[in-house]
């Protein structure tokens, strides 16, 4: 154990990262999977920021949030899985105590950014569908940066919540997080502070975040439906579905794992189903975004066709 001595306690200065499994040959398998999956999650976002920067059709705030939700992506997988691959290849995987602060508050910071993107863009969705006429005077370019900036400070003032919180943390026993990243519910397991205020104050934060962004986007989806609903023409009806179902599908997936990982009672499921739908929005879940807003987006579609052209034709 990495660990510092005193007249009382023992105190740990590091941890062992225990992974998502111990099977030599589920490792080699498990590696070969998610280094693939990250090699798509990170060229596959980064290739929709260059299509969205390049492309003068794509330059309106939908597609403005959506490269800063790609940006986001790519931060959020690179804050866990570089680290996982790692722990496929050694026997044991340490990481230092300030190491696992900083994992900690980097998956916090670029979990809350997406949770307000997704808000965001669906406010988006919203303006655009239910009042078109205005939608170029609502959201103006100096609104979307508002927009922007609210998200990158609820992120980081999330992720300093949980940093202040780990740090008065005490570590004093085992060092061995049952987990492939320093998530902070298996953390607060191990400690053996006396006061559980550093435990609750980063759920409280996470949960009060997870229930804003998604009574923004069920109040604007409302909104939307019952806009839709009122139109007379199938085209109209058609359309505005389509502009909406890649948001929806991103929604649903990146709020149903995050619910079941936060806000559920830790009693009705195991460490292991944990491990499980963590890998999947941690990983999984950045990889398929940009899969998503690119196979169910017309504009998208368009503009990499024209590009692709541009680039073989040249």
């Amino acid at each position: 154990m990495d660990s510092l001595g005193d007249a009382n306690h023992t105190a740990v200065t590091g941890f062992i990262l225990l992974g998502l499994t111990d099977d030599p040959i589920l490792k080699v398998i498990l590696f070969m999977i998610i280094l693939c999956i990250y090699l798509v999650t990170v060229s596959g976002n980064l290739s929709t920021i260059i299509l969205i920067r390049i492309s003068s059709q794509l330059h309106h705030p939908m597609y403005f949030f959506l490269s800063h939700l790609a940006s986001a992506d790519i931060g959020f997988s690179t804050s866990v899985t570089p680290n996982m691959l790692v722990n496929f290849l050694v026997e044991r995987n340490p990481i230092s105590y300030h190491g696992c602060c900083t994992q900690l508050g980097s998956t916090a910071f670029f979990g809350t950014v997406e949770c307000f993107l997704l808000a965001i863009m669906a406010y988006d969705r919203f303006v655009a569908i239910c009042s078109p006429l205005l939608y170029s005077t609502k959201m103006t370019t100096q609104v979307c940066v508002q927009f922007l900036i609210v998200a990158y400070a609820g992120g980081f003032l999330n992720a300093s919540s949980f940093a202040i919180c780990y740090y008065f943390l005490f570590f004093c026993g085992p060092n061995r997080v049952n987990h492939f990243f320093c998530d902070f519910a298996p953390l607060v397991e191990l400690s053996c502070s006396e006061s559980s205020i550093p435990a609750v104050v980063p759920s409280f934060t996470s949960g009060s975040i997870i229930v804003f962004t998604v009574f923004v986007i069920i109040v604007s989806y409302t909104y939307i439906l019952v806009t839709i609903l009122k139109m007379r023409s199938n085209e109209g009806r058609h359309k505005a579905f389509s502009t909406c179902s890649s948001h929806l599908t991103a929604v649903t997936l990146f709020y149903g794992t995050i619910t079941f990982i936060y806000m559920m009672p830790k009693s009705i499921y195991s460490t292991e189903q944990n491990k499980v739908v963590s890998v999947f929005y941690t990983v999984v879940i950045p990889m398929l975004n940009p899969i998503i807003y690119s196979l169910r987006n017309n504009d998208i579609k368009g503009a990499l066709k024209r590009v692709l052209h541009k680039i073989i034709f040249s």
